[in-house]
């Protein structure tokens, strides 16, 4: 029996129930069950017991306001299919007493639809919009149980953890970005325990399908509509140059060969493109235009350290401003240092601890760093990119010997520059 099949071909719906109840009763009592759980179920009542939940059904259930699920809904990737969707399921669940429901990535239940009678029964357990479905709130449950094991779930009466819930079958499947592999939120029909039908495994496992094709249809056709709507611009435009939606997903590209995507554009933010370089990017109505930057106007990097850790970013005519943790600026300050040659994961390390032992503490400062400047910081190894220029600003006296950042520092390279170092590099190309 799979993890997407609670019940074996010619199963007996009301006996199985019945010795599903008395298998609860026995492992919630602590006893020695006649039959074992699935380990499916097995692993989930496990998770769910250790956080001390209540198997009677007195969980408290958290709710959204209905402004709060409005915006969680327009905010979703799953709204632009949730029509398709319900267009599939709904005339199904009318006709066959099920609940189709869909949930964000988090578990709360954002869309349902259904027969009346079937929405008031699951009104009565709090399963509806608004409501966290997640192990740790209702205890063991397709939704919820699909998130934790990361796969499709289909749990039958008693396999519930909470017996106000026994009444009930569930199935559910992961939906996920078919670009990025993201996962975007769960599909669930639910119903009656007795009225469950083989098919509605299948009938899941098609929605799940129909809605992941959907949304890479709709992103190719967002994709043609930037094209069109840009082609006047692509048509006189020359040079090499990209054009991406908000999320840097390449609608065209000439003169350089590129990924599908890059980071996403942002008009505060220098991007490095690899085959391009910096690229200042230009917003247009529907997308950005991504294109080398002009030599003439280099992109200039300012690190303050007399006070407070600041970067400021030069790009020509316009500039932003950021405040950083000591770790970060003292990162800049060794890639800095370092030159075009850069520093290893392991040389960073041992610059900022004094060891290789930190090696995935190094990549995720730098990756977080990486997230809030833009990618100014290369990787393999790590170094300032090509055509940067920044200038180190410390105290009146210029030296970094005497910089209170550079003394006040725990990081061994960043001291070490203090001591060899006289004054304040001026500048690195």
């Amino acid at each position: 029996m799979s993890l997407y099949g609670a019940i074996r071909p010619g199963t007996s719906l009301p006996d199985y129930a019945r010795d599903l109840v008395r298998m609860h009763h026995a492992v919630i009592g602590g006893q020695r069950p006649a039959m074992r759980p699935r380990d499916l179920v097995a692993r989930s009542w496990s998770r769910v017991m250790r956080l001390g939940l209540d198997p009677n059904g007195g969980n408290v259930r958290d709710s959204l306001t209905a402004e709060e699920v409005a915006r969680q809904r327009r905010d979703s990737p799953l709204s632009s299919v949730i029509e398709e969707l319900q267009q599939v399921i709904g005339s199904v669940a009318d006709a066959s007493h099920v609940l189709l429901v869909v949930t964000n990535a988090d578990g709360i239940i954002l869309w349902r639809e259904g027969a009346s009678s079937v929405r008031r029964r699951a009104d009565d357990l709090g399963f509806a919009e608004g409501a966290t479905w997640t192990e740790a709130k209702v205890g063991t449950n397709a939704i919820g149980t699909a998130l934790a094991e990361a796969a499709p779930v289909q749990l039958f009466s008693a396999e519930h953890f909470e017996q106000t819930q026994h009444p009930w079958y569930c199935t559910a499947s992961p939906v996920h970005d078919p670009r990025t592999g993201e996962l975007l939120g769960i599909i669930d029909v639910s119903g009656p325990a007795l009225t469950l039908h083989p098919a509605i495994a299948a009938l899941v496992e098609t929605a799940r399908r129909l809605t992941e094709s959907q949304l890479w249809r709709h992103h190719e056709r967002r994709l043609e509509r930037l094209r069109q709507s840009a082609a006047p611009l692509l048509g006189t435009a020359s040079g090499p140059m990209l054009l991406v939606d908000d999320n840097g997903w390449v609608a065209h590209s000439s003169g350089v060969a590129v990924r599908e995507r890059i980071a996403a554009p942002s008009s505060d933010h220098v991007l490095a493109v690899p085959g391009l370089g910096l690229c200042l990017p230009e917003r247009l109505a529907d997308g950005w235009l991504v294109r080398p930057s002009d030599p003439g106007r280099p992109v200039v990097l300012d690190l303050d350290l007399s006070r407070t850790p600041t970067l400021e970013v030069q790009t020509g005519d316009s500039s932003w401003r950021c405040s950083l943790t000591n770790r970060h600026a003292e990162i800049l300050l060794l890639l800095h240092a370092a030159g075009p040659g850069g520093l290893t994961a392991d040389g960073l390390s041992r610059a900022l601890f004094g060891d290789a032992e930190h090696i995935v503490t190094v990549r995720a400062e730098v990756s977080r760093l990486r997230r809030s400047l833009g990618p100014l910081v290369d990787t393999q190894p790590y170094r300032l990119v090509g055509g940067l220029r920044m200038n180190l600003h410390v105290e009146a006296t210029q030296m970094l010997s005497e910089c209170l950042f550079v003394q006040m520092s725990t990081s061994p390279g960043v001291r070490a520059l203090g001591a060899t170092t006289g004054g304040a590099r001026p500048a690195a190309e």
